[in-house]
């Protein structure tokens, strides 16, 4: 005989039947286990599964699959005590178990006459390593990140139940920031990390209400100073780097002569060559393009196209995950020209590691290159501020910065926007 999907058979799981035409599909009865929680479908309907192992404990399943532990004692009353795999079975039941037994004493469980929540919620610590780290990591970028920023600033409240932290204790916390010399943007991002949390810990309904809700963000500047290279510094730069090779096949010509004569192997010659390593390319690549350091690390050959003259920025190795083709003007064009023609390499990354993988960092030449040049705070990042600092002090309208340095908002653009030629004294002279 045929059962239409979703009703319950005796001789099978109800998890395997689970359907929202089924007469029954919307509240059904059965003993809960991890193997039927496992397998319990998205129907596009909620519906309730109703251990038959304690009266009054089951899962709803909502419509987009949302999964959680609810009890009920009487009718229309009922908690919500926790998101399956956030909260186990068996601490399910065990505080099942307790808000019944107090409903029969009280008529009315106490976690809810006084506002209490279960002793079986995890702490902060708990939540974070068991549930929050390992979905941010499934979901989004700088997982490292953002596991040392919440391992490494929140140890006072770490092993705090989560829903005992307070508004109160974590503007402490920002206070104490503020006064070791955090500026507010540093202050700003490290309680946006915990914030997450907090919100993924209330979307999951672990707690009911958030502790930062009413917890303001401190107020930065968001143009904040631009720093790009003056005219002089950029000629400083660019002669320091033609200096750093001059001295590297210096180098390298004299070690030869060493090694001749002792009838040692030759090390190969950079004589001829545009290049002697990697840092001078990857600096007039910066310049021209505007390229964000870790896309210049990812940057492969199949992404730069020599005839339509672009590189491509994938959008899963952006910070915006968004695809963006960059041209490349004449400078960008032959050094990359040359560098592949020096590497020989037609494939991999552009600018790989020593072993051949992607370079992680380039902190040691890159600071000895600005200390003799004698330039001073300029970070890496600053080659893309100097990029679109450059292209709107030409005149390029905002909207095509914002396009080539790959911003989600205009608002980060206009950080720029007062380096326009004349647009502020050509409105005031309107008046």
């Amino acid at each position: 005989m045929d059962f239409p999907s979703g009703c319950v058979r005796p001789d099978v799981p109800v998890y395997s039947f689970l359907h929202p035409q089924c007469t029954h599909g919307d509240e059904v009865k059965e003993k809960l286990t991890a193997k039927l929680l496992a397998g319990l479908q998205v129907t596009g309907r909620e519906y309730e599964v109703h251990d038959t192992t304690i009266t009054g404990l089951f899962v709803r399943v909502t419509a987009a699959g949302a999964r959680s532990y609810v009890v009920t004692w009487a009718r229309g009353r009922k908690k919500t005590l926790g998101r399956v795999g956030i909260l186990t079975l068996e601490q399910a039941r065990q505080e099942a178990t307790q808000y019944l037994a107090e409903a029969r004493k009280h008529g009315e469980p106490t976690a809810v006459s006084q506002g209490r929540r279960g002793a079986t919620l995890p702490s902060l610590l708990e939540f974070i390593t068991d549930a929050y780290l390992p979905w941010f990591k499934a979901h989004h970028r700088g997982y490292e990140k953002t596991a040392h920023t919440l391992a490494n600033n929140f140890e006072t409240i770490m092993h705090q139940r989560i829903d005992a932290i307070t508004g109160r204790e974590l503007e402490q916390i920002r206070t104490t920031w503020l006064q070791a010399g955090n500026k507010p943007a540093t202050v700003n991002r490290k309680m946006g990390s915990i914030s997450g949390v907090f919100s993924r810990a209330v979307e999951w309904e672990v707690i009911t209400t958030h502790p930062m809700v009413k917890l303001r963000q401190l107020k930065v500047d968001s143009k904040g100073v631009v720093r790009y290279l003056s005219t002089d510094e950029n000629l400083q730069l660019r002669k320091t780097l033609d200096d750093r090779q001059d001295d590297i096949r210096a180098e390298r010509e004299s070690a030869n002569r060493w090694r001749a004569g002792r009838g040692q192997i030759q090390l190969p010659s950079f004589a001829g060559k545009a290049f002697t390593d990697h840092l001078k390319p990857m600096v007039l690549v910066s310049l021209n393009t505007g390229i964000r350091r870790g896309e210049l690390f990812n940057l492969k050959w199949e992404r730069v196209s020599f005839s339509t003259k672009t590189i491509t920025i994938i959008g899963d190795s952006t910070k915006t995950n968004e695809t963006r083709h960059i041209p490349l003007n004449k400078e960008a064009l032959e050094t990359l020209q040359e560098w592949q023609k020096q590497s020989g390499k037609k494939s991999g990354f552009v600018f790989p590691s020593s072993d051949g993988g992607r370079l992680e960092d380039v902190k040691s030449a890159w600071h000895g290159l600005l200390e003799r040049a004698g330039i001073t705070g300029f970070r890496w990042h600053d080659m893309r501020h100097d990029f679109a600092s450059r292209l709107v002090m030409a005149g390029v309208p905002l909207n095509t910065v914002r396009d080539l340095l790959g911003h989600s908002d205009i608002k980060m653009t206009l950080r720029y926007a007062h380096l326009a030629p004349d647009t502020k004294a050509a409105a005031v002279e309107l008046l």
